[in-house]
């Protein structure tokens, strides 16, 4: 586009607040400097793993991934709505090689069951998008509060299942889908499981949407010696049902200015299939561009933050395991 210069140019200035950037017309304005080429891939034999696919962000991630050949499997925790997916997805793109796994990320039996069956093959591509927002405290098949559950112990447990496919693949690639809710809070290790606090669902899904970041810039460094890229992105504010449903009144403020979901899934796909992307990890992506993961004053984890999150983390999976891998 000849516009692209400008919009790369100009992007920094107006980026400057959400309010600028975060809604559909921020999309558009970055999608003049995206370049098209960037998406003009031929996925075929290469195999996506997408969780929480059956809808919203995941499904237009899968539906995408399919459409540019990958061979996709869909990680739903309810069946019915994974199976419908597929349908939709093969009768869109007329691909076959579309397939549902059965599984909850809050519950790490689960995880360690579907990694175990989908380890058996290398894995191009891990996007995990798989999310919640509660209104009250739930405990996990493994007593974990099942935000923390489903977004933090259940994907770093997959991944770790999965690590010897992803290294064994060529380019892989892992997408964590965090949220910008995330750059108001900082990583919490005093009570991540809202044991002692009155429970608060929006905190705690922006405590675990921080926490991913901090994981995927850890698996990065873990997988430093390997092919295997890891990267953590924002969607901006998308229109799914996960927001329509768990924040009803920010829906209905935004609802004229939110981005359609495959606006929002635009950097997952681009992560997960581009060669621009190749070699690139360790990074907070957003509209296709690395950004800064602190907004705010206070919200910057230390070192020893970082590793603690790590170290519980596979204290978690371990225990839930009973040691026998």
């Amino acid at each position: 586009s000849p516009l692209a210069p400008a919009a790369r140019a100009l992007r920094p200035l107006l980026d400057a607040s959400p309010l600028f950037s975060f809604d559909r017309i921020g999309f558009q304005r970055h999608a003049l400097g995206f370049d098209p080429e960037d998406l003009e891939v031929d996925l075929y034999g290469r195999r996506c793993l997408v969780t929480g696919a059956s809808a919203g962000l995941g499904y237009e991630t899968a539906l995408a991934l399919a459409d540019l050949g990958g061979e996709v499997v869909l990680l739903c925790r309810d069946r019915a709505r994974g199976e419908a997916a597929v349908t939709a997805i093969r009768e869109a793109t007329g691909s076959r090689r579309v397939r549902l796994c059965e599984v909850d990320l809050a519950d790490l039996d689960s995880v360690a069951r579907a990694g175990d069956a989908l380890g058996r093959e290398p894995v191009d591509v891990l996007v995990h998008n798989a999310g919640l927002l509660p209104d009250a405290r739930i405990e996990s098949p493994q007593g974990l509060e099942l935000t923390f559950a489903t977004h933090v112990a259940g994907p770093h447990g997959l991944t770790r299942v999965l690590r010897p496919a992803l290294e064994q693949a060529g380019d892989a690639r892992v997408v964590w889908v965090s949220s910008g809710g995330m750059l108001t809070r900082r990583l919490n290790l005093e009570d991540p499981q809202w044991r002692w606090r009155d429970y608060d669902g929006v905190v705690a899904y922006a405590e675990t949407k921080r926490a991913q970041v901090v994981l995927a810039e850890l698996w990065a460094e873990a997988f430093a010696d390997t092919k295997v890229c890891v990267n953590a992105m924002h969607p901006g504010w998308a229109d799914t049902k996960g927001v329509r449903e768990s924040l009803p009144r920010f829906h209905r403020v935004t609802e004229t200015i939110l981005r359609t979901p495959a606006e929002g899934a635009d950097t997952i796909v681009w992560l997960a299939a581009s060669p621009a992307a190749a070699g690139r990890t360790g990074r907070f992506f957003f509209d296709r561009e690395p950004v800064r993961t602190h907004w705010v004053a206070g919200t910057r984890e230390s070192e020893s933050d970082r590793r603690a999150l790590w170290t519980l983390c596979e204290s978690i999976w371990e225990e839930a395991r009973g040691g026998h891998e």
